[in-house]
């Protein structure tokens, strides 16, 4: 068995472990069961607000763009703040004093935020079809069109999370990233149509990796009707396809050089520091 084989087996046990507490722990699964009831309440309350020229209401169409969104979460912020918590911590430099460590502690955490992300999709989606009208998955191909906007996401924003996650040296310092991705989220056609939105705004979101992924989410759940509230009148799905597929190979290329870079610049000297400003801001 070759060392690599060794650090993904490693990792994926790793990944395993960590995921298995996770949904042991309560405050754990609080923290996925509280976000995904406050959402269902509010889209429960916007059942009765239809989109305009689609026969669908708000609510409806939200719920998937939400299942988008929360895997560009699990996949951009769970993974830059893990990251730089676990750098704070000294959870990093061990895995770099270890022979392919680093390789054995990313593929951990791609399994953990992976489960973890399914887990929270899982929370809206089952509750979601019951609820709400037009809602569905009544097809073979709209359970694989789900299936590879969720692989998809995660294979392009997990990347870009580790990429944010080594730019900052604090938890605090990583949590800025909640301002611009909450900012795109509020443009990408998340919480309302985005074709209410000027020109210029709908160009900034197609940018963005959420965008694609609420509109890909859509696209699985919602009847073709509901097609008339889009961009061009279309799902679009081989420019989702191809836009997610451009932000992975982006990630995959830069992350592997800043982790990299990330782990040649840990040291003891550096962690005791980190340590050293996180207990006087406790104290």
């Amino acid at each position: 068995m070759t060392p690599v084989t060794t650090a993904v087996r490693a990792g994926l046990r790793r990944g395993l472990i960590e995921l298995r507490q996770t949904m042991s722990t309560a405050q754990d699964v609080v923290n996925f069961l509280l976000p995904a009831a406050v959402f269902l309440v509010v889209m429960l309350f916007l059942r009765q607000v239809p989109v305009k020229d689609a026969p669908i209401s708000v609510g409806a169409m939200s719920l998937p763009s939400m299942l988008g969104l929360n895997v560009a979460f699990g996949g951009l912020l769970a993974m830059a703040q893990t990251l730089t918590a676990e750098r704070e911590d000294g959870t990093l430099l061990r895995a770099k004093a270890v022979p392919n460590g680093m390789l054995g502690y990313l593929i951990g955490k791609i399994v953990t935020i992976s489960g973890s992300t399914v887990a929270a999709v899982l929370v809206l989606l089952v509750p979601g079809v019951l609820l709400f009208e037009g809602i569905g998955l009544t097809s073979l191909g709209a359970w694989l069109t789900l299936a590879w906007v969720l692989v998809l996401g995660l294979v392009a924003t997990m990347p870009l999370g580790a990429v944010l996650g080594s730019l900052f040296t604090s938890p605090r310092s990583a949590a800025l990233v909640m301002l611009p991705i909450m900012g795109l989220s509020v443009i990408s056609g998340i919480f309302y149509p985005i074709t209410v939105l000027p020109q210029w705004v709908q160009l900034v979101a197609q940018c963005s990796p959420i965008y694609w992924l609420g509109l890909g989410m859509r696209s699985a759940m919602l009847p073709d009707s509901a097609v008339v509230a889009e961009i061009a009148h279309s799902w679009r799905p081989l420019e989702t396809f191809g836009v997610l597929a451009v932000w992975a190979v982006l990630g995959l290329v830069l992350a592997p050089v800043v982790l990299r870079r990330m782990a040649r610049r840990e040291s003891g000297s550096s962690v005791a520091a980190r340590r050293e400003k996180a207990m006087q801001r406790i104290g």
